[in-house]
C-alpha cells in the first residue's frame, strides 16, 4: 500500500525550497528518515525519479499511483523514471514511466548535463550540493583534482568559481563524456589533458613520482571497487586512499574526503581521519553537512543502517587542510 500521507507531508515540508523555474535537483522524499525505507523520490529539473529500494520491486499499478500523485501535486512535471535497486544491472539503470527525461539542470547558476538512464543512480549527486557551493566559493585561482570524478559536477562547480585548472579523473570514459557536455553548457574550454580516463591508483602513483600537486583534491570514491592496481573499500580501508591522495595536495591546500558508505559510522570515519592527522601534517578544518531535503524533515529517528554522527547524513564530507614538510624537516 502506498503511504500517500507520508509522501504529501514530506513534499509540503520542501515546497518553499523548490526553485521557481524548476531547473534544480531536490529530494522530495527520503524513506530512510520519513517512514518508508523502500523508496526515495527525487526531482531533477522537471523529471520525477522514483528510486525503488524494495526487495520486491513496485509493480506498475503502484508506480502509476506514485506518478499520478506527484503529477497532481507538481503539475509542472514533464516526465518520470523508475530505478529499481534490487534488479539486474540493466534494469537498475531505470526505465521511463511517462514523458521524456530532462537532459540538463541548473544549480546556483551552473548548468549540468544529466543522463538519467546512464547508470543505476541519476549521475548527479544531490547530497554533495553543499560541497559544490563550497567549491564554487573557494576555488578561485586554484588548481583541482577531482578524483573518482564520475560525471564531473564537483569539478564544474570549481570552474564556475574561478579555478584555473580542474583535472577530472575517472576510469569510465562515458561518465567523463557527460562532464564534457556540462562544460559545453557553461562555455568552459575543454582541454583533452584535463579529462583522464585511468585508474586512480595508477594516476596517483605517476603524479606522485612527478611531484605534481593540486591546491584542492576531492576524494569521492565509490563504496567498493577493485582493479589490478588497488582496491577501494570505504568501510575497511579508507585510510589507504587518504595516504594515496595526500601527497597530491600542495602545501596549504585542501583534501576534501568523502565517505558515503552506509555501514560506515560517522564515529568510525572520524577515527580514520583523526588517525591520518596524527602526524601533524593534516588537520580537520570543517565538516560539510548534507542539505536538509536529503536528510529529511520527519520528527522520528532516522533509520540509517549506521549512525553518521557527528555528520548529519551517511554521506560524510570533511575538509582536511594539508601541510607539507619543508626542506629543513627533511
Amino acid at each position: 500500500m502506498i503511504p500517500e500521507a507520508l509522501l504529501i507531508d514530506a513534499l509540503t515540508a520542501r515546497r518553499d525550497s523548490l526553485d521557481e523555474r524548476h531547473e534544480g535537483a531536490w529530494r522530495l522524499f527520503n524513506g530512510f528518515t520519513e517512514g518508508w525505507p523502500d523508496l526515495a523520490v527525487d526531482v531533477l529539473a522537471r523529471t520525477l525519479v522514483l528510486q525503488d529500494y524494495s526487495s520486491d520491486p513496485l509493480d506498475d499499478a503502484a508506480l502509476e499511483i506514485l506518478v499520478e500523485l506527484y503529477r497532481r501535486e507538481l503539475p509542472w512535471l514533464s516526465g518520470a523514471v523508475v530505478k529499481p535497486r534490487m534488479a539486474d544491472v540493466q534494469a537498475r539503470r531505470g526505465r521511463v514511466l511517462w514523458g521524456q527525461p530532462d537532459r540538463r539542470l541548473r544549480e546556483a547558476g551552473v548548468r549540468y548535463a544529466v543522463d538519467l538512464l546512464l547508470n543505476r543512480d541519476t549521475g548527479f549527486y544531490l547530497d554533495t550540493r553543499g560541497l559544490r557551493a563550497w567549491l564554487k566559493a573557494q576555488a578561485s585561482g586554484k588548481t583541482m583534482l577531482n578524483a573518482f570524478a564520475y560525471t564531473g559536477s564537483l569539478g564544474a562547480a570549481a570552474l564556475a568559481g574561478g579555478a584555473t585548472q580542474v583535472v577530472q579523473l575517472d576510469r569510465a570514459r562515458a561518465f567523463l563524456n557527460l562532464a564534457k557536455e556540462t562544460y559545453t553548457l557553461n562555455g568552459f574550454p575543454i582541454h583533452k589533458a584535463d579529462f583522464v580516463t585511468e585508474d586512480f591508483f595508477i594516476a596517483a602513483s605517476r603524479w606522485r613520482r612527478q611531484d605534481k600537486t593540486f591546491d584542492l583534491v576531492v576524494l569521492d570514491p565509490p563504496p567498493f571497487a577493485e582493479s589490478a592496481a588497488g582496491t577501494v573499500d570505504l568501510q575497511a580501508a579508507y585510510g589507504r586512499l587518504l595516504n594515496k591522495a595526500r601527497p597530491l595536495v600542495a602545501h596549504g591546500g585542501a583534501l576534501i574526503a568523502i565517505n558515503n558508505a552506509l555501514f560506515s559510522s560517522g564515529a568510525d570515519y572520524l577515527h580514520v581521519l583523526e588517525g591520518a592527522c596524527a602526524d601533524g601534517y593534516l588537520s580537520i578544518e570543517s565538516l560539510i553537512p548534507v542539505p536538509q531535503d536529503l536528510v529529511g524533515y520527519a520528527a522520528t529517528a532516522p533509520l540509517w543502517p549506521s549512525d553518521p554522527t557527528p555528520f548529519n547524513h551517511p554521506t560524510k564530507i570533511a575538509v582536511l587542510r594539508v601541510s607539507r614538510k619543508t626542506n629543513d624537516e627533511g
